[in-house]
C-alpha cells in the first residue's frame, strides 16, 4: 500500500506522526522535502522500527541530520518479503536518483561476443543490447576495446568470418581478411563445411575456458602435417598455436580456480570513491572497468559497497560468484536477491588469503590508482571551469555546458550533435544527436539546422523540466560559428523565454588557424584569448569533440542510407527474407521487376507476401 501526508512542518516532528500509522512490516520508504522531490530512498526489515530510528533527534551523521531537516513527508510501499524491498529499492534509487543516496552513475551496457547459429557458416561478431539473435553468447566483457582485442585474436586463430551474411553471400572471391590469415573464406569454398563447424567448436570451447585440449590437438595437427612434408599446412597450424598463446598471454590475470566470478574493490578517500570491477569467464580475465558512484563524506564503505552491487546487477545478470573487498551491510540478503534474478546461486565472498585474495588486491590497487587520477582531473577541471567563467564573465562556473555542431555533405544526411561537459568532464551520456527533418531547409543552411536542433532541445527542456530542477538546463552554450550563429540562437532563445543562458560562439580566426578563434556574445565585441590559456585548450577540446562526434553521427546515418533499399519498406520483409529475395534476383531493382509466380518460388517468400512485395512495386509504378 502506498500512503502520502499532505505539506507539513519539516524534521523529527513529521517523521515521528508517521510512527501512529506504519506497521513492522518489510518494506521500502521515501523521504520527501517540501517541494515532494525526494530525498532518500530506504529499505527496512520492519518499517516502523527504521522508521522510528529517524525520529530520534540526535545520534545521527552530519549526512542524515541533513535528511532529516529537510524531509516533509514519506512514502510507505509494504512487500512480502526483505528481498523484494532490497530489489525495489535499488530499482527505486536508480529511477529517482535521490540526493542522499550512494548513486551508480554510470550504467552502460556491456558489450559481448556471439557466434551465430541460422547460417551454414556462422558468423563470429561482437554484440551489445537485447540477445535477439540466434547464437551462443559469451561475455560479459568490461568494453568494446577488450571484445575487438579478443575478436581479433580469435581471427587469427580459428579463422572465422566476421562479414555480414549478405557480403558473404555476394563474394566471388577470397577478401583482404583471407589475404591476411584472419579468415578461411568460406564464402568462396575454400574450406569444407564440416572443417569450418570444427574451427567453430574450437572457438567456442575457447570462450568457455577449455584451452589447453585446443592446443594440443593443433600441436598434433602441426605434427602430422610436418611428418606428410605439408610443410604450408605445419607453418599455418604453427602461426594458430602461436596466436591462441598470445592471447593468453595478453589476457594477463588468468586465475586457475575462478571460473567465473567478477571482482569487486570499493576504494574511498575524502568524500569519493571508486569501485574496480573485473570480470571472470571461462577462467580468463575478460576486462576491467572503475566506476565512481556519488557518495557523501560521512558514507561507510559497507553501505557504498552494497548499494553499488545492488544498482550494476538490477539490469545485469550476475555470475555465480562476486568476490569483494570488503563485506557488505546484508550480505544474505544480497546473495538471496541476485540469487533469485539469476535462477541459481549467487555466492559473496570477501576472501582473507589464496588466489581469491590476490585477485582482490589486485583490483584494489587498480581502484586506488584510478581514483588518485580521477581527483587530479577532476582538480583540474574545476579550475578550469572557473577560467571559463571568469573569461566569458559567467555568474560562476557552469556545472553543466552544451556545445552544438552539425554536419552534412551539400545538405544530405544532416545531422545536429550535442555534447555535454560538467565537473566530471565530457558527459558522454548525456551526448544527444538529432536527424535534421526541415523540408523546407535548403540544402547547407546551417543557420536553418541550428535553428531546428534549437528548438527541439528547448521544447523538449520546457516540457519536460520547466522548473529547471533536474539538473538538464545548461548553464552555458557554446555553438560552433561566429556572430550570425549566435544572433539565430538568440532569436530562439528570445522566442522561448530563455535569455538568461549565456551563450558563446567560437569562431575561427582570420586565418582558421586553431589558437587564434573568436569568442562572440550577444551585445558584445568579439574577443580572444591568450594563445596558451589553458581555458582556451578547453574550449578546443570541447569544440573538436562536438564536431567528432557529428561527423561521426553523419558517417553513420551516410552508411545506413547507402545500404538502404526499397526493399527495406516494405511489410514484413524483415533482414532474413531481404537476402533471400537479393540473393535469388540479384537486386532491389530485380525484385521490383519481378512477377507474382517469380517471387512465390524464392524461399522462405509466403504466397501472402509475395503478394504483399507485388503490389508494394507495382502500385508504386
Amino acid at each position: 500500500m502506498t500512503q502520502e501526508t499532505q505539506k507539513q512542518p519539516v524534521g523529527y516532528e513529521v517523521i515521528q506522526s508517521y510512527l501512529k500509522t506504519i506497521d513492522a512490516s518489510p518494506g521500502v520508504y521515501r523521504m520527501l522535502d517540501s517541494e515532494s522531490r525526494v530525498l532518500y530512498v530506504g529499505k527496512a526489515r520492519n518499517l516502523r522500527a527504521r522508521v522510528s530510528s529517524y525520529a530520534r533527534p540526535t545520534g545521527h551523521s552530519a549526512r542524515i541530520s541533513r535528511m532529516i531537516s529537510n524531509t516533509a513527508s514519506m512514502m510507505f510501499l509494504t512487500t512480502k518479503t526483505e528481498t523484494e524491498a532490497l530489489l525495489l529499492e535499488q530499482n527505486l534509487i536508480k529511477q529517482l536518483k535521490p540526493k542522499f543516496n550512494v548513486l551508480l552513475r554510470d550504467d552502460k551496457s556491456f558489450p559481448n561476443i556471439v557466434v551465430t547459429s541460422e547460417h551454414d557458416y556462422p558468423q563470429i561478431k561482437k554484440h551489445r543490447g537485447a540477445k535477439k539473435e540466434k547464437g551462443t553468447y559469451y561475455g560479459p566483457f568490461a568494453s568494446a576495446g577488450a571484445v575487438n582485442r579478443t575478436l581479433n585474436q580469435l581471427q587469427r586463430v580459428f579463422l572465422l568470418r566476421d562479414c555480414s551474411n549478405s557480403m558473404f553471400e555476394s563474394r566471388t572471391r577470397p577478401c583482404l581478411q583471407h589475404q591476411i590469415k584472419r579468415c578461411s573464406a568460406p564464402c568462396v569454398g575454400k574450406i569444407s563445411p564440416e572443417d569450418y563447424r570444427q574451427t567453430v567448436k574450437d572457438a567456442q570451447r575457447f570462450l568457455s575456458g577449455k584451452t589447453t585440449d585446443i592446443q594440443a590437438r593443433l600441436a598434433s595437427e602441426m605434427a602430422q602435417a610436418s611428418e606428410d612434408m605439408e610443410f604450408e599446412r605445419a607453418a599455418a597450424l604453427r602461426d594458430r598455436i602461436k596466436a591462441l598463446t598470445q592471447v593468453q598471454t595478453a589476457q594477463g590475470i588468468n586465475p586457475k580456480g575462478v571460473s567465473e566470478a567478477d571482482i569487486i574493490a570499493l576504494h574511498m578517500q575524502d568524500g569519493q570513491a571508486c569501485v574496480q570491477v573485473f570480470f571472470i569467464r571461462a577462467n580468463q580475465n575478460w576486462g576491467n572497468r572503475d566506476y565512481y558512484p556519488r557518495v557523501g563524506a560521512d558514507v561507510d564503505e559497507a553501505e557504498v559497497l552494497e548499494a553499488f552491487i545492488g544498482q550494476f546487477y538490477d539490469t545485469r545478470e550476475p555470475p555465480r560468484q562476486l568476490i569483494l573487498s570488503n563485506e557488505i551491510e546484508s550480505p544474505d540478503l544480497m546473495a538471496d536477491a541476485l540469487s533469485g534474478k539469476l535462477g541459481r546461486k549467487v555466492e559473496l565472498l570477501v576472501p582473507q588469503r589464496g588466489e581469491k585474495a590476490e585477485l582482490v588486491d589486485g583490483a584494489l590497487r587498480n581502484a586506488r590508482e584510478s581514483l588518485a587520477r580521477k581527483m587530479a582531473e577532476t582538480a583540474t577541471q574545476t579550475r578550469l571551469l572557473q577560467g571559463l567563467a571568469d573569461a566569458f564573465e559567467l555568474p560562476g562556473p557552469p556545472a553543466r555546458i552544451e556545445v552544438y555542431d552539425n554536419s552534412h555533405i551539400q545538405g544530405t544526411n544532416a545531422v545536429g550533435a550535442m555534447v555535454v561537459a560538467g565537473p566530471d568532464g565530457m558527459m558522454k551520456n548525456q551526448y544527444r544527436k538529432f536527424n535534421i527533418r526541415g523540408d523546407d531547409l535548403t540544402p547547407g543552411d546551417d543557420f536553418g539546422m541550428m535553428k531546428e536542433v534549437l528548438t527541439r532541445r528547448f521544447k523538449r527542456l520546457i516540457k519536460e523540466d520547466p522548473e529547471r530542477k533536474e539538473g538538464q538546463w545548461p548553464e552555458l552554450l557554446l555553438i560552433d560559428g561566429g556572430a550570425g550563429q549566435v544572433s539565430a540562437v538568440a532569436s530562439i532563445m528570445r522566442e522561448y523565454g530563455v535569455e538568461d543562458i549565456p551563450m558563446v560562439g567560437v569562431a575561427k580566426g582570420v586565418d582558421r588557424d586553431a589558437g587564434k578563434e573568436e569568442f562572440y556574445r550577444v551585445g558584445k565585441r568579439p574577443m580572444a584569448l591568450r594563445h596558451n590559456d589553458p581555458v582556451l585548450y578547453f574550449v578546443q577540446r570541447m569544440r573538436d569533440e562536438a564536431h567528432r562526434f557529428a561527423i561521426g553521427t553523419h558517417r553513420a546515418k551516410r552508411a545506413k542510407a547507402v545500404g538502404a533499399t526499397p526493399l527495406d519498406d516494405v511489410p514484413g520483409v524483415g533482414a532474413a527474407r531481404k537476402r533471400a529475395l537479393l540473393a535469388h534476383f540479384g537486386s532491389a531493382k530485380a525484385v521490383g521487376r519481378a512477377n507474382l509466380s517469380d517471387l512465390k518460388a524464392v524461399d522462405g517468400v509466403s504466397d501472402a507476401l509475395a503478394e504483399t512485395i507485388y503490389a508494394y512495386f507495382h502500385e508504386r509504378g
